[in-house]
């Protein structure tokens, strides 16, 4: 059975190891998620320490998907700081382990972390994901709305330039 959790700063710390074996899966399979391979274990744990920081301080939200005791997936939601944004949160790393694909992980977390962010006040999402990616296809079955592409956005892990989509979502009712 699977369970999704919304991680505190202290259980983001000791679950460093497991977040870092998951985002090294993505990583291995060519997914643009900001490192380059051959990865580098401390640079992924010291992003995984940002991460934990970030959570602790109530800027970031990370939930975690378990299936049995074993981290299979996450999602981030990173709130707007500036004074004009307290509505927005940008949604980061939707991240499903290889081997557990195909069983709506990525849907179960998308769908609680719009829970979370609206019970922030966040009702105004923003994400970027690489262009003609699986996950790029997840976010408009979920309510997400496609903005636009710009080419050459970041690179894939193993090279060569990386394309990327940008979607938004509203979230519940909100004040126009």
């Amino acid at each position: 059975m699977m369970e999704i959790t919304l991680l505190n700063g202290q259980q983001t710390e000791a679950a460093i190891p497991a977040l870092s074996a998951l985002l090294a899966d993505s990583i291995e399979d060519n997914a643009s998620m900001g490192f380059m391979a051959p990865y580098d274990n401390e640079g992924v744990e010291t992003y995984w320490q940002q991460v934990a920081a970030g959570v602790a301080a109530g800027s970031l939200v990370l939930l975690a998907a378990e299936i049995e005791g074993e981290i299979v997936g996450t999602v981030q939601a990173g709130f707007a700081q500036k004074p004009n944004q307290p509505h927005r949160a940008d949604v980061m790393k939707l991240i499903v382990r290889r081997k557990v694909r195909g069983r709506g992980i990525a849907r179960k977390l998308m769908e609680a972390l719009d829970t979370v962010c609206i019970e922030a006040g966040r009702w105004l999402l923003v994400l970027d994901t690489a262009t003609g990616s699986d996950a790029e296809a997840i976010y408009p079955r979920l309510g997400w709305q496609r903005v636009g592409v710009v080419p050459d956005y970041a690179l894939y892990p193993e090279g060569g330039y990386c394309d990327t989509t940008f979607f938004y979502k509203r979230l519940g009712d909100q004040p126009r």
